[in-house]
């Protein structure tokens, strides 16, 4: 397991694994829990720290004894050890000592939000991190920094890349008997240390962000079933709704980690979700929705439910990038920044006018987009995600109140938002979202997909575009290729209008689609007919450009 770089006797030479460095994703850095030994976090933690530290406070730096604000999420390496995953975790540990190392104060806000972390630290111009694996999968994890002035940006990525390579070769050429690791990259002394007790101010800060821009019980006669499953937010969401004024119902909350993605909801997911609006209907009357998040709660679930003559009922989820364009039109925005995944309804819609260029998929990106708003002289900024994770890029009066700007992703912002429309308007969700242009989407994945056979079948795709008849083929209904954008990853148009856009995931080993039509049902079939089974579109792309010749 040695390294010849490294002499014997050091750090490097006496570890018992092969080191897998923690690499930035597409916001944060994420990685395999069998990979995330304490050491490796604490080195990329100090190397953020550090480049922090060296900016200036109006570039978003911090300065020496100031509080830094850490939170996670309910995953069990957040702040365990996973036996099953090598033993490793402890992620939130990690993060406090190399707070506590760099010279800072560690303030510990506990189990919370990553959007209401944000905006407490933000608020205290401070800056923070949050330990978390959002979406991905169960085996998987990561944290996420963010500056005095919001989350670290692409530009940022490698001036923190430098000092994360000085760092790996100090702590590893560093005498194995004076160092804090051991054999396995875990503190020798503490690993599992008790963190500083949870302090509350975040969890309160964030009910009033929403509270004291609501007044007045807004959801009053809304009967709202709030799927709870392993969320971090799960029961601030249930309090923030309920002071709003809705009658809320917790259902489906799991003990055990559950990895919910809100792009790529499945029937099966579907169908759980559906379950949960029978049985509320059942024991409390007729339900309105059902809302949830992903498991850091910063991309909402939101699926409306409309009763049937049977006495049951019908569940109909709603994508992000809709949910996002019926927020935005709620608050009035005059500049909206979205990534090039999104569902392409908004450029026939009423938000067209104020559509800025669309982005490379990630926050970081969208962040980016909503600074060059700003420069330009906007001052009602606004963006979102596919995955329907809400940004505010200023400070918006609605109602003569107003709400702070939040620059990171929030699942709270669009639930409550959508929820307002329906108020407003004196409609049910379905009836909200028909009002929308005729657009319809559907995300879907291959799971355990290597991203180099994803970027290699984008290649393909692109080097050969004559070639994508072959799976996008007329017989499936696919009619010819108009053109092809590589904004990021390979989106496809076609003739007939329809959209079908190839991207390796920049968090996890997946290959995903994302598939817009004039129907849902057509949008449902192009992402089933690519995900299939072991003919699917993207297996077929997989033999053909990524080198790979059936499922892993």
């Amino acid at each position: 397991m040695s390294d010849a770089r490294f002499p014997p006797g050091s750090l490097r030479a006496a570890l018992a694994h092969v080191p897998q460095p923690l690499r930035f994703g597409t916001s944060g850095r994420r990685g395999e829990v069998i990979h995330l030994t304490q050491l490796e976090v604490y080195l990329n933690a100090r190397a953020e720290l550090d480049y922090l530290l060296s900016l200036p406070v109006g570039q978003g730096g911090v300065r020496a004894g100031q509080a830094f604000y850490l939170a996670h999420d309910l995953r069990p390496s957040s702040t365990g050890f996973v036996a099953e995953q090598g033993g490793r975790g402890g992620l939130m540990q990690a993060l406090r000592r190399a707070v506590e190392d760099a010279g800072l104060r560690p303030v510990n806000l506990g189990a919370l939000p990553t959007p209401a972390l944000t905006a407490y630290a933000l608020a205290q111009g401070a800056g923070s991190m949050m330990v978390t694996g959002s979406h991905i999968p169960f085996d998987r994890n990561g944290y996420k920094t963010n500056s005095a002035r919001g989350e670290l940006l692409k530009e940022d990525e490698a001036p923190i890349n430098e000092r994360v390579a000085a760092w790996r070769e100090r702590l590893y050429a560093a005498p194995f008997a004076a160092s804090p690791f051991d054999t396995q990259g875990r503190f020798k002394l503490t690993p599992d240390e008790a963190l500083p007790p949870v302090n509350d101010a975040g969890r309160a800060h964030f009910l009033r962000r929403y509270t004291e821009f609501l007044p007045g019980a807004p959801l009053r006669g809304l009967r709202l079933v709030v799927y709870q499953h392993s969320a971090v937010g799960r029961d601030l969401l249930v309090e923030l709704l309920r002071a709003l004024g809705a009658e809320v119902i917790p259902a489906g909350r799991s003990e055990t980690f559950v990895p919910i993605d809100t792009e790529a909801i499945d029937d099966a997911a579907l169908e759980q979700i559906r379950q949960l609006a029978v049985a509320a209907t059942a024991a409390h009357g007729p339900v309105d929705a059902v809302v949830s998040t992903d498991g850091d709660s910063d991309r909402p679930l939101l699926v409306g439910v409309d009763p049937e003559a049977s006495g049951n009922c019908r569940a109909r989820f709603f994508g992000g990038d809709l949910v996002g364009m019926v927020v935005a039109e709620l608050l009035g925005a005059d500049a909206v920044v979205v990534p090039i995944s999104c569902n392409d309804a908004i450029d026939r819609g009423r938000l067209r006018p104020f559509l800025e260029p669309k982005t490379k998929i990630g926050s970081p990106h969208v962040i980016a987009g909503m600074l060059a708003a700003r420069e330009r002289g906007r001052r009602r900024v606004v963006g979102w995600e596919a995955n329907g994770g809400f940004l505010t890029g200023s400070d918006l009066e609605w109602n003569g109140r107003v709400l702070s700007a939040l620059p990171t992703r929030d699942a709270f912002l669009p639930i409550v938002g959508v929820l307002l429309a329906m108020q407003r308007a004196g409609r049910r969700m379905s009836q909200v979202f028909e009002a929308l242009p005729r657009r319809f989407s559907r995300a879907a994945l291959i799971r355990q997909f290597p991203r180099v056979a994803g970027l290699s079948i984008v290649a393909g795709l692109v080097e050969q575009r004559d070639r994508i008849p072959e799976f996008f083929a007329p017989q499936a209904g696919f009619s010819p290729v108009v053109r092809v954008d590589t904004t990021d990853g390979a989106r496809i148009y076609f003739g007939n209008g329809e959209v079908a856009h190839v991207r390796p995931s920049g968090n996890a080993d997946e290959l995903r689609i994302y598939a817009v039509a004039d129907t849902q049902a057509r949008a449902d079939e192009i992402a089933a007919l690519a995900t299939a089974e072991p003919e699917g579109i993207l297996r077929r792309l997989a033999r053909a450009f990524g080198g790979m010749t059936g499922p892993r």
